[in-house]
């Protein structure tokens, strides 16, 4: 092998920053869905005790992967563990809106075992409720890390920045994108292939709102493309399928294709 290719591999290992292993973030956020619910597990804890005893563990596991990002002092690691378990209880209740939003809305849903063991769609918000709230402590990697390994799995896309409110349910899921600063509101539901993303990828945009707020209690059906920071879709407004959209609607607006292909926008509640 060439000396001076080999000394660049040399360099770059040795500037570049040590992360913990898509594998250990994985598993530590599947661990925890697991002591949350045991739906997904083979394994049932059987006290308060074990179930303290397993999430103090995962505690510390999240200090030492806060840790290996290097990114501030030990007890800022340890402050911001604390913080997430803290609020898990919240993470908890939020999660549980979730599934109702899942088996009031679907009606193939059967129950909450169900939604919980076979959905991608509550995988998905579940590992987002997660790393949204490390994102806001202002953790670096690990929020995206775990946004990524949801979207492996899933393939929904939800980047950790965004903000979604309760009772939030995407049925089927294949291929969703919900972009950095989308802001959704409460019962809110979107099915596979909507692209909630931006009108430019110009770098400079960076740190500015480029996504669209969604308000609540809307529907977007399946392969709608909605753009723009300033984009707002009025509450219990739905989108049709295929829709191609980068303008704001009113609230109660249905957007849809008629037989033409032609877009028609109907305000059918004032």
């Amino acid at each position: 092998m060439k000396t001076h290719f080999l000394n660049k591999l040399l360099a770059k290992h040795q500037q570049t920053q040590e992360v913990p292993s898509t594998k250990m973030v994985s598993d530590w956020a599947f661990s925890l869905l697991e002591v949350l619910f045991p739906e997904v597990s083979e394994k049932r804890l059987t006290s308060q005790w074990e179930i303290d005893n397993r999430l103090g563990m995962l505690k510390m596991e999240l200090t030492t992967l806060l840790y290996s990002t290097r990114s501030c002092d030990q007890r800022r690691h340890e402050d911001i563990s604390a913080f997430l378990f803290d609020h898990l209880d919240v993470i908890y209740e939020s999660l549980l809106k979730d599934i109702d939003a899942a088996i009031g809305g679907d009606p193939a849903a059967t129950s909450s075992f169900e939604v919980i063991r076979s959905y991608p769609g509550f995988f998905a918000v579940y590992i987002y409720r997660i790393a949204h709230l490390l994102h806001r402590q202002g953790v670096p990697l690990i929020p995206r890390i775990l946004s990524e390994y949801a979207h492996s799995r899933t393939g929904i896309d939800i980047h950790p920045a965004a903000v979604i409110g309760q009772s939030f349910f995407i049925d089927h899921g294949t291929g969703v994108v919900i972009g950095e600063t989308a802001q959704i509101g409460d019962y809110v539901k979107i099915y596979q292939g909507v692209t909630l993303g931006a009108l430019s990828i110009d770098k400079k945009m960076a740190g500015i709102k480029r996504h669209l707020t969604v308000e609540d209690h809307v529907i977007i059906y399946s392969g709608a493309t909605i753009l723009g920071g300033d984009t707002i879709i009025g509450k219990g407004s739905v989108i049709g399928g295929n829709v191609w959209l980068t303008s704001s609607c009113a609230p109660g607006t249905k957007i849809y294709h008629n037989a033409d292909n032609k877009i028609i926008e109907n305000i059918w509640v004032e």
